[in-house]
């Protein structure tokens, strides 16, 4: 019989990845949903057909049913009081996996807690936009005990997932580092390319040549963000798919990894100078990571929004 799964958390991500959950995850329970603004989880449930979804009114009240529970949680503190909350109820014996990007050190802080109560732990950040969720396209970086991600496994691949980058019986924040590091390349990207836009309306070249060369010699995720940049939807989005506030803590974290190892992401300082001028400009919370570009052009003395 299928283990009673339970999700937390239902923002771009979340959303994308419990839709698969159901469709694709060979669920012989309801999943059980909490977030912590009950509608979405209700219009979320709504979706799927009659009897695939259950929302809780609490945490505790979804984990005393549950055998395996997903959190996906916007920032450290709310990972740590979602954590609080998860350990209201008796864990022994459950999987809590965390999708969540933090820190490493937060990550093993929660896992602790965690064992220390019976409960087993993995620690799982993902890679992939809001799109590749919801294509159930996502890159699972699952680390933790061997045991407990084989029981984990068989929502990843296929189902929630293309791919997993996995550290098997390697220690919890190993997956946080990964996670830090490649997002830091996401980061570079989208300055390099809100530079280059930049440069090129300046200097007379024009941004649809430049568009032409990345989506030639680059394309994939280098297109994608290309794409919100030159069409201006960096600045028209109701709803960021990567938020300057989120952008700017996973620099802070990766900035923070880099130090405390000997090394340095100067690159990263520049793209957080960016982030922190988009923040200022369209909100820290609203504000795309595309936005990048209006922040390079505001630099060097155009307005933030294109014309595009």
């Amino acid at each position: 019989m299928a283990p009673q799964i339970m999700w937390i958390g239902l923002g771009n991500m979340g959303r994308g990845m419990c839709s698969n959950l159901v469709g694709k995850g060979d669920l012989d329970k309801p999943l059980i949903l909490f977030n912590r603004t009950k509608k979405r989880a209700e219009d979320l449930a709504a979706k799927f057909p009659q009897g695939k979804a259950e929302v809780v009114d609490s945490i505790e009240e979804g984990v005393k049913k549950a055998d395996i529970i997903f959190t996906i949680i916007s920032n450290d503190a709310a990972v740590k009081e979602t954590i609080e909350a998860i350990l209201k109820a008796d864990v022994k014996g459950k999987v809590i996996v965390e999708c969540s990007t933090i820190h490493p050190d937060t990550t093993e802080q929660v896992a602790q807690e965690i064992t220390a109560k019976g409960g087993e732990f993995v620690a799982s950040p993902v890679f992939g936009a809001p799109a590749a969720a919801d294509a159930g396209a996502l890159i699972f970086v699952p680390a933790g005990p061997r045991s407990s991600i084989e029981k984990v496994r068989p929502y990843i691949k296929g189902v929630m997932g293309k791919a997993e980058i996995p550290f098997e019986d390697k220690p919890y924040g190993s997956a946080l580092k990964l996670k830090l590091i490649g997002n830091t390349f996401i980061l570079n990207m989208a300055s390099v390319l809100g530079e280059g836009f930049t440069v090129a309306e300046k200097s007379g070249v024009g941004v649809e040549p430049v568009k032409q060369f990345v989506d030639t010699i680059f394309g994939g995720v280098y297109s994608a963000y290309a794409e919100r940049m030159s069409k201006g939807t960096y600045w028209r989005m109701e709803e960021p798919l990567f938020s300057a506030d989120n952008a700017r803590k996973d620099a802070g974290h990766a900035m923070n990894l880099a130090k405390s190892s000997g090394a340095e992401f100067k690159l990263t300082e520049v793209a957080d100078g960016y982030l922190k001028t988009v923040a200022e400009h369209a909100g820290g919370s609203k504000g795309d990571i595309a936005g990048i570009y209006g922040a390079a052009r505001k630099h060097s003395g155009l307005k933030y929004e294109n014309d595009s």
